[in-house]
């Protein structure tokens, strides 16, 4: 017969308390075989991998564009602001100059008119005082010529004739005097018309 073991009896008659599972030991964990990436084809279009970059880009495209534009625009406004600013420097430069050569112009014509004038009234002057220098030596000398008459009748003979000779001065030095001081008159005002008529010109060329 065959012999039971003990064992086996002990099941048959309490439950069998179940076995603890070992804890198994720390392993580290082993890293993934590296999967290669799918390459990206050359062709691949950028707003297709980056739409966002690809948008900002093609928004700022006109901004830049506006800068770019807006910049040429002041460039071209600056030159030519800048040239119009020195050519009007350099007419305003050529105006003071003609004014300043025009009025140093008209102060030579003053000048030289006046020179013409000094010159013709000391001429008139020195001519006055021959004219009168010439009368008082006609005067003395009837006056001796009426000291020694012998009779009525020569003397006023003698005075018609020193009053028809004295009248007679005195038309002629008129007349010189008069044609003196046209002639000076014109003299005078020669340099003047000079510049007036320079004047004119001017102001005709800048109409």
């Amino acid at each position: 017969m065959a012999r039971k073991d003990p064992s086996s009896r002990q099941t048959t008659g309490a439950p069998r308390p179940a076995a603890k599972r070992a804890s198994a030991p720390n392993k580290r964990p082993v890293p993934a075989p590296a999967t290669s990436l799918p390459t990206v084809a050359a062709t691949t279009n950028e707003s297709s991998v980056f739409p966002a970059t690809a948008a900002a880009h093609k928004e700022t495209e006109p901004m830049e564009n506006t800068v770019k534009n807006a910049t040429a625009q002041a460039q071209t406004l600056f030159a030519d602001f800048n040239d119009r600013a020195k050519a009007a420097v350099e007419k305003s430069t050529k105006l003071f100059e003609e004014v300043n050569d025009f009025t140093k112009g008209n102060i030579e014509a003053i000048v030289e008119s006046s020179k013409i004038a000094a010159k013709g009234f000391e001429a008139i002057g020195q001519d006055s005082a021959e004219y009168g220098r010439k009368s008082f030596e006609d005067a003395t000398a009837t006056l001796k010529q009426f000291a020694a008459v012998k009779s009525p009748a020569e003397f006023f003979k003698l005075q018609s004739d020193y009053l028809r000779s004295a009248f007679d001065a005195v038309v002629a030095e008129t007349s010189k005097k008069t044609e003196a001081v046209l002639k000076l008159a014109g003299d005078v005002a020669q340099p003047l018309s000079s510049r007036a008529a320079v004047a004119a010109e001017k102001i005709k060329l800048g109409a």
